[in-house]
C-alpha cells in the first residue's frame, strides 16, 4: 500500500502559523489629528497660490494677435475663386496689412490655424500608414489597405504618403513683411525644430536602401505624389535638402491629428540673429503676402463634407507661415458651414 500523505485531512491548506501568513507584521498606522493635517493642508495651499500667481503672471506677459485672412484684404476673390472646384489648380496671391501696437519681446512663435477641420474622426484619423511614414521599404510601395480610397493615384502608382491624412496636408504658404520707416524687410523665420523629438527621430523616417548613393527622388521613384499635393514628397522644402520625404517637419506637425475642429499648429519661429528682429516682433506695420490654395471639402467617400476651410496664422513672440492645404472633402458630419482661414495668434 502507498504511503499516506502528510497533514492530510480538512486542515492540509491551512496557511503556516507565520507571521506574514498570519497578517501579523508591523504596520504605521497614523491618526490623523488637527496638529498633523493642518499644516500640510496650509502647504499645500500655499504651494498652490504660488503656481497660480505665476501661471498668472505669465498668461498676463503673454501677447497674442490674430488675423482671419479669410475675407481680409485682396484674399475674398481667392476664397471665392477656391468655392469652385474647377480654380482648385488656378494660384491665387492675396496681401493683408495689420499693426503691431506693442513689441512682441522674447521668442515669437507662429501658427496657422483651421477653423472646423475635423481631423479626430475615427476614419480620418485611421487613413495612414505608420509603417510606411516609418520608413519600412516593403510599405513604401505596398501601403496598408486603410488607406483607401487614397492609396493610388491616376497612374496605379502607389501614393507615398498614403492615406487621408497626408492628402490633406494644410499648405498655404506665407511670406511677412515688416515695413520700417527705412525699408521694407521680409521677417527671417526659423521652419525646423518645430516637431516632437519623437516624431522626428523615431516616429518618421525616410526609407533607406542598401545603394546609399541614391538621391532621395531616386528612393520614391515608382510611387505617386498624394492626389491633391503640389509636389511629390521628396521635394516639399527646396531650400532644405534634409528637410523632405517623410521627415519634412511641416509634414510631421501635420500629421500629428488635433482633437478639436477649431485648432492652430506650430508653423514656425522668429530667428532673433538678424537685425531689428534680436529683441523680438518690433511694433509697427506689417504685410503678409499668401499664396491661396482650397481647403478640402470632404475627407473620405460618403461623408458629408463642409465648404471652405478657413485657415489662421498665429503670432506669439514668433513668426509662422502656414502650409497649403490640398483640396478635398473635409470629413465634417454636421451640416454644411464654412471653415475659415485666417491669421491667428503671435504670442
Amino acid at each position: 500500500m502507498g504511503k499516506a500523505k502528510a497533514n492530510a485531512g480538512p486542515l492540509a491548506r491551512r496557511p503556516d502559523n507565520s507571521a506574514f501568513k498570519q497578517q501579523r507584521l508591523p504596520a504605521w498606522s497614523p491618526m490623523l489629528t488637527a496638529q498633523t493635517v493642518l499644516p500640510f493642508f496650509y502647504g499645500m495651499a500655499t504651494v498652490c497660490v504660488l503656481l497660480g500667481v505665476w501661471l498668472l503672471v505669465t498668461v498676463q506677459n503673454t501677447h497674442e494677435l490674430k488675423v482671419d485672412y479669410t475675407h481680409a484684404g485682396s484674399c475674398d476673390k481667392c476664397f471665392e475663386m477656391r468655392k469652385d472646384r474647377a480654380n482648385a489648380n488656378q494660384s491665387c496671391n492675396c496681401t493683408v496689412v495689420f499693426n503691431i501696437e506693442n513689441t512682441f519681446k522674447g521668442d515669437v512663435f507662429f501658427y496657422y490655424g483651421l477653423i472646423n477641420f475635423h481631423q479626430n474622426l475615427r476614419q480620418y484619423m485611421d487613413s495612414r500608414d505608420d509603417g510606411q511614414m516609418i520608413g519600412r521599404n516593403k510599405n513604401l510601395k505596398n501601403p496598408s489597405s486603410y488607406c483607401e480610397p487614397f492609396i493610388k493615384d491616376k497612374n496605379g502608382l502607389p501614393i507615398a504618403p498614403c492615406g487621408a491624412v497626408a492628402n490633406s496636408m494644410f499648405n498655404d504658404s506665407f511670406t511677412l513683411v515688416y515695413h520700417s520707416a527705412a525699408s521694407s524687410l521680409v521677417v527671417p523665420l526659423f521652419r525646423k525644430g518645430i516637431t516632437w523629438y519623437t516624431d522626428k527621430n523615431v516616429k518618421f523616417r525616410n526609407p533607406q536602401l542598401e545603394n546609399k548613393t541614391l538621391t532621395l527622388a531616386q528612393v520614391f521613384q515608382g510611387t505617386g505624389q498624394p492626389l491633391y499635393w503640389q509636389k511629390p514628397v521628396y521635394d516639399l522644402d527646396p531650400r532644405d535638402k534634409n528637410n523632405n520625404g517623410f521627415i519634412n517637419e511641416d509634414l510631421i506637425v501635420w500629421m500629428r491629428e488635433a482633437a478639436f475642429p477649431n485648432f492652430k499648429k506650430l508653423y514656425g519661429v522668429l530667428n532673433r540673429a538678424i537685425e531689428p528682429f534680436t529683441e523680438g516682433l518690433p511694433a509697427g506695420n506689417y504685410s503678409v503676402l499668401i499664396s491661396y490654395t482650397r481647403l478640402p471639402s470632404g475627407v473620405l467617400p460618403g461623408q458629408k463634407g463642409s465648404g471652405p476651410v478657413h485657415s489662421q496664422l498665429v503670432w506669439g513672440s514668433e513668426q509662422l507661415p502656414a502650409h497649403s492645404l490640398p483640396g478635398h472633402r473635409l470629413s465634417h458630419p454636421a451640416p454644411r458651414c464654412h471653415p475659415h482661414r485666417r491669421l491667428v495668434e503671435v504670442w
